[in-house]
Order: structure tokens, then C-alpha cells, then sequence
């Protein structure tokens, strides 16, 4: 294995190997490369003991991921000459990843002879890593204080990898590079509360009510659509989807349940959450293969005429039906159905189970995904024996009647999740711990969690909570209220150690070591769909959150649902061409603003218009290219403005050069139609002036056909417009 290696890295990068050749800019790079291949290869005859010099070492171990050779000198080596001699990988990739790796390796100051030698030659190439592709992130460092968005922190210390995220006001879903630059964008059907990457490039996006997923290039592959999907979705290693899903139960309903009705009411009745795995079937389509409902799995003390009677302390395993009715109806009024409120959903594997987030039980549940539909509506089966019960719960023990406010240790928290293999603190559970609650029990600041369940297959004593009693690890700032994010947010372990988080109402993502220093840091550069400029602002929206402190809490036009962080080696990536980018904070084609558009049509910035308007249709048609590849739209703009125009309905229709670039249920039709009201637009009438804004996909476009619609299907006029070449 490793005299492959060393073949493969002398042929790419000393002989030249076709598309990688050596140039003069990386001679340097290309010997010490083949050095240290050389010396790679005389190491393997023998084995170098694997590193123990505590903590350090271990979250650098992580780091390395390391393969069959283990966390040795030589297993770091090698790792990096394969990253940089694999030509079928993305040059960015590669480098983001070698980049990751060297900063992987651990201090060699006790290491024997040979190993501080590799260790010196290793360190060779990654001193001239930076030369590969002409960047040096040291070039790129944050501005300092004129920096008011984008990437503001980025010290020694992060951990490399690419950031997903979407604005919740925002239909663009963005890739960010290590240094806050675009890497790749995909435009929505419609704005979406977040997006996940998986392993063939694709992404999955919650666009409620149901799922999308997209294709590297925007084409829309699958889509889901059902009533009531909310909040989250895994999609498992099998392909399948779990949804969350809700369902509003009438009063009756719920009082034939067991429900107090003194807290029910008649207009609202009662929601409860539900699952759905879903088995994706055709382009649009999905079986339900597996279905799970808290409905089925209620206990209440309070009519013993009615189902589900029994004693809620001797029944932990069980959802208490009035726990919180009285609160939630006396301090929620306008939203006194919305009962259990479950936020986020994982699944582990291993386990065969799945973990919800029930956010106003202040609680997270664990239950067995081993089960049949059937057995999980009931108390027996699976591989616990237990059907669709609780396995077990933590974080607010007085919702199972063990425990008073003192014992209470989540408080609203978003995104409970396993931190999976490999990665430090596996099987462990984090979470995002908001510190909201209802009046009287908040807690007013918010921290990042981590605790280890119990090792014994999750059970208690008899008459007590389940374990553990606190976090084995907690982050919050030093002054409490300076981190609050009462509502979204999310958080994940990364393979150094350190731990990104996700402050969703006010729009800043960042990473913290272990001893909670922040060295990474960004803050999304968006007010709803407009983009932010430096020197900009973030603004505060109308929705506030009380504290005793004094100022209330301003949830931010800027704010994310969550996101997500890749490494670099993460297999989704390899399918993206991840050439950075402009920065999210120079994209100005957002920035919808009627008069300074109507003026750069005017001064000629657009050329001319395709479409010149008449007495028949009145709207003159520009083509804005001045943008980056992610942005072209199509600008509609009439003077003056009728009343009625505000009622517009356009039709749209683009014809691509290569129809492989149409969604597949499309293919057969030539055309993808983005037909739009003229007030879904953000712009819409400014004094005497019309303004409508349409973007265009990615792809190469031959034509496009559009218009004016009248009741939504006579045409008033059309427009036939060529751009191919």
C-alpha cells in the first residue's frame, strides 16, 4: 500500500502525471512530497508507537481520523501524501483537507529519531501546501473591527471545513469555504427553514409542508409534499426520510383522552407530533413504511373514566396528557394547542433508535425504531420489548412526576442529537440548550451541552429521574446573558475537538475549543433576502424576548433555523466544484431597491431591454448579467404604475441549451415553468414605478418565454426572448 503511494506521488507530482504536472510555483512542494514519500516508505518496515501525551494529543488523534496505520507519525504522513495524490478528488477539497491533516499532526518533541524525521519532512509539504492553489489563509484573515458581517474570527485553532446554511427569509442555500467565501450555492423552489448535504452532492431541504431534493446544479430530484411535516428530517442510511410531522386533535378528542377540559379549548383542540419514515418513490411521490405517534403512548391522572388512566410517576415510559395544559393555556393563549412542540428528530444506527426533541416538555425522548408500525401504537415488541414507549427521557423530570424546578436541566433546547462515531465524545449526546421556558421557569441564558447517557440500556432506581443529574460538558459565556438564543439554533462536535454552534435568532455561527474559546466566527450577511454590505448592520426584527436584565432580546432580520458543518474529505463534497466565490456580503443583486434599479436601467447598465413595452403590455424586460455565475435575473419595470399591477401574474418559461439540465420529470417537456405573482416579489409598487424581480436557474438558457397573465391562464401578451449564443 504505502509503494503505491509513493508511486502515485511521484508520478503526480514529481513526474507530472498528466493534469497535475509540476510548475516552477511548486517545485518545493512536488520534492518535499517525494521525500517524503521516500521516507513514508522506508517507515513502514516498522511501526511507531501511537502518541499518549493526553488531552492535546487525543483531540489531534481525532483529528487525523486515522486509517489502517493507526495515530502514528507515518499514519499522518501517509494520510496527507493520499489527500494531495488523488487525482479524482476536487483540487479544493484536496487542499482544504490536506490543510486539516497538517494541522492534525501532533508535536514530535518525545517522538523517536525516525519519526522526527517524517515529522520534519511532513512538515515540509505543509508549509508549501499554501502554494498549491495560491491562497495563503493568513491572507484572508478577518478585518478587524471595520468587519461588520461575514467571517469575523478565524484563528489557528478551527478546524477547516465548509459551512451550509440558508437565512429562514432567504430562498439561496450557501456552501461557505474555510474562509467565509461562497464555495457553492443552490437556489430553492422556496425559502426553507434549513438544508442538509448528503453523500452523492445532493441536498435535502425542509421546505415546508414536505422535503425537496436538489441536485449539485439547483434541478429539483424528489420532492415530498404533506400536511403537517414541520421543524426537522433525517434521512437514514437506508434512503429513507423520517419526518416530523403534527396533527391537530379536536376538543372532544383530546377530552375522550384524558385531557382536563378546562385547558382545552374548542376553537384550537390539541396538537401532537408524530413521525413518518418515509421510503422516496419516483420524482415526487413516497411510501410510508414506518409511522410512530406520542398519541399512542399517553398516561393521565386526572379523569379515571376516561383511556390512558393511571398513575404519571409509576409510568415514565409514558407522555403525562395534561402535563403543561394549565401553563400553556394560562401563559400561551394564542397558541394553546401547540402541546408538546417537537423540534428536531435524529436517528443512530447502531442503536436502532430515534431521539426527538420535545421542546416544551423541556425534554428529549429516546425510542425504539426496531418496532413495526404496529407494535410501536403499542407496549410490547421491538428490541427493547417495549413497542413505541419511552426508553428514556432527560432534562425536566417533573414532566414524568420525579422531580421539582431544582431538577429541571433543559429549558426549550433545539437539535438533541448522538454525536456519531469517530468523532470525540461518540455516543454522547449534545444539544443546544436555549434557556427559555414558560414565565417562571426560564433560565435567560443558553449553553451548549453534552452528557453521556446511562451505560446500562437507560434504566433508573425505582422512584428517581434517570441519570446523569448534570452535563459532563458545558459551555456558556462567562457573563450568562451574553449568549441567549431563546429560540432555533443547533450545535455539532467537529473532528478536532472543538464544537460549532448556531446562535439562530441573531445569525452568528462559530466554534469553541473545549475550553470555550471562540475561533471561529461568522455572522450571515442577510436582512430577509437582502445582502448586507460591509460597514452594514445586522437588523433587529420586531420579535423581542424578555430578561431581567434589563434590554430585551431582538430576534434579527439575519437570523438561521441551523447549519451544518462538512469536513473536507465529507463524500458530498465531490461531486460540487467548490471554486470560491464572491463573499455572501458582496453579493448586491439582492439588494432590492427600486429607484437604484430604475436608475441602472436608465443609464444603460442593463443594455438594452428585451422586451421594449407598448400601450398593450407596459412592462419593459432587462436581462441583468452583471453578476456572479449564481445570479441572473430577469427585471420587469413599468411607468408609471397602475393600481391593478400590483395583481400582476407573469408567466415564465426557459428553455435550456441542454434539457439534461431540466428536473427529470421535466426532461420530456424541453422547459421548467417559474411562473410568479408580481406580489410575491420583495420590491413591488414604489411610488409611480413597478418593479418585479425574477431570478434564473444556474444553467446555460436558449430561450425564454413570458408574459402577462389574466386570471391566471389568458395571456394579455408574450415575449419571446432568445440568449443562447
Amino acid at each position: 500500500m504505502t509503494w503505491q503511494l509513493f508511486r502515485r506521488a511521484w508520478r503526480v507530482f514529481v513526474l507530472g502525471g498528466g493534469q497535475n504536472e509540476c510548475s516552477p510555483r511548486i517545485a518545493a512542494l512536488c520534492a518535499a512530497v517525494s521525500i517524503a514519500a521516500v521516507a513514508v516508505l522506508i517507515g513502514g518496515a516498522w511501526h511507531s508507537p501511537t502518541y499518549a501525551d493526553g488531552g492535546a494529543s487525543a483531540r489531534k488523534q481525532a483529528a487525523a481520523a486515522p486509517d489502517d496505520s493507526g495515530a502514528t507519525m507515518q499514519g499522518y504522513a501517509q494520510r496527507i501524501l493520499r489527500t494531495l495524490a488523488d487525482r479524482h478528488t476536487n483540487n479544493w477539497v484536496r487542499y482544504w483537507q490536506a490543510r486539516a491533516d497538517c494541522q492534525a499532526v501532533p508535536d514530535g518533541n518525545d517522538a523517536a529519531p525516525l519519526d522526527r524525521a517524517l515529522l520534519a519532512l511532513t512538515a515540509g509539504i505543509c508549509a508549501q501546501l499554501d502554494a498549491r492553489l495560491g491562497v495563503n489563509p493568513a491572507d484572508y484573515s478577518p478585518r478587524g473591527e471595520e468587519r461588520t458581517v461575514g467571517l469575523l474570527v478565524n484563528e489557528p485553532d478551527a478546524v477547516v471545513g465548509y459551512t451550509l446554511f440558508t437565512g429562514q427569509d432567504n430562498s439561496v442555500v450557501f456552501l461557505l469555504d474555510p474562509l467565509g467565501r461562497v464555495a457553492h450555492a443552490w437556489r430553492m423552489p422556496d425559502k426553507g427553514s434549513h438544508a442538509r448535504l448528503h453523500d452523492n452532492g445532493n441536498l435535502l431541504v425542509n421546505l415546508s409542508p414536505g422535503i425537496v431534493e436538489l441536485d449539485p446544479r439547483g434541478n429539483k430530484i424528489w420532492q415530498y409534499s404533506i400536511i403537517g411535516h414541520h421543524h426537522d428530517f433525517f434521512k437514514m442510511p437506508n434512503g429513507n426520510v423520517l419526518l416530523l410531522m403534527h396533527k391537530l386533535n379536536t376538543r372532544e378528542e383530546a377530552i375522550a383522552a384524558g385531557a382536563n377540559p378546562d385547558f382545552v379549548s374548542a376553537e384550537d383542540g390539541l396538537n401532537y407530533d408524530y413521525l413518518l419514515e418515509v421510503r422516496p418513490t419516483g420524482a415526487s411521490g413516497g411510501e410510508v413504511v414506518w409511522e410512530w405517534s406520542a398519541w399512542d403512548h399517553l398516561v393521565q391522572d386526572f379523569d379515571p373514566t376516561k383511556p390512558n388512566y393511571g398513575a404519571v410517576a409509576e409510568h415514565p415510559e409514558l407522555i403525562d396528557l395534561n402535563f403543561l395544559l394549565e401553563t400553556i393555556s394560562m401563559n400561551r393563549p394564542d397558541a394553546r394547542h401547540d402541546w408538546l412542540h417537537v423540534n428536531s428528530v435524529d436517528y443512530d444506527p447502531e442503536l436502532d433508535r430515534i431521539m426527538l426533541s420535545a421542546r416544551n416538555f423541556s425534554e428529549l425522548w429516546i425510542i425504539d425504531r426496531s418496532t413495526t408500525t404496529e407494535e410501536a401504537r403499542g407496549h410490547t415488541g421491538g428490541d427493547s420489548g417495549m413497542g413505541g414507549d419511552l426508553l428514556y427521557r432527560w432534562g425536566n423530570p417533573r414532566a414524568y412526576g420525579h422531580g421539582d424546578a431544582d431538577d429541571q436541566r433543559l429549558f426549550w433546547q433545539h437539535q438533541t442529537h448522538w454525536i456519531p462515531a469517530g468523532l470525540p465524545g461518540a455516543g454522547n449526546i449534545l444539544l443546544f440548550n436555549n434557556g427559555l421556558e414558560f414565565p417562571g421557569d426560564e433560565r435567560f441564558y443558553s449553553s451548549v451541552d453534552e452528557f453521556a447517557p446511562p451505560a446500562d440500556g437507560y434504566r433508573r432506581a425505582p422512584n428517581s429521574a434517570y441519570h446523569p443529574l448534570a452535563p459532563e460538558w458545558t459551555y456558556a459565556a462567562e457573563t450568562r446573558s451574553d449568549f441567549y438564543a431563546p429560540i432555533m439554533s443547533g450545535t455539532q462536535r467537529l473532528p478536532n475537538g472543538n464544537t460549532f454552534v448556531v446562535d439562530g435568532p441573531a445569525g452568528t455561527i462559530f466554534q469553541i475549543t473545549r475550553d470555550g474559546r471562540i475561533v471561529w466566527k461568522y455572522i450571515v450577511p442577510l436582512h430577509k433576502r437582502v445582502h448586507l454590505l460591509q460597514g452594514e448592520r445586522v437588523v433587529e426584527a420586531e420579535r423581542t424576548f424578555p430578561t431581567p436584565y434589563g434590554d430585551p432580546v431582538h430576534l434579527l432580520t439575519n437570523n438561521v433555523y441551523r447549519a451544518y458543518w462538512y469536513a473536507p474529505d465529507h463524500p458530498g463534497l465531490r461531486a460540487l466544484d467548490l471554486t470560491p466565490g464572491a463573499y455572501v456580503e458582496d453579493f448586491t443583486d439582492m439588494r432590492y431597491d427600486a429607484r437604484a434599479t430604475l436608475a441602472a436601467a436608465k443609464a444603460g447598465d442593463f443594455g438594452d431591454p428585451l422586451v421594449q413595452s407598448d400601450e398593450s403590455d407596459g412592462f419593459d424586460i432587462y436581462l441583468d448579467e452583471n453578476l456572479d455565475e449564481y445570479r441572473r435575473r430577469l427585471l420587469y419595470i413599468k411607468q408609471p404604475c397602475a393600481g391593478e399591477d400590483d395583481r400582476v401574474r407573469f408567466f415564465l418559461q426557459v428553455i435550456p441549451a441542454d434539457e439534461r439540465d431540466l428536473p427529470v420529470h421535466r426532461q420530456g417537456h424541453g422547459f421548467i415553468t417559474l411562473d410568479f405573482d408580481f406580489e410575491d416579489d420583495e420590491v413591488r409598487e414604489l411610488d409611480d414605478l413597478c418593479v418585479a424581480i425574477r431570478h434564473l436557474p444556474f444553467y446555460p438558457i436558449e430561450r425564454i418565454r413570458t408574459g402577462e397573465l389574466l386570471g391566471g391562464f389568458i395571456e394579455v401578451w408574450r415575449a419571446e426572448i432568445e440568449l443562447g449564443e
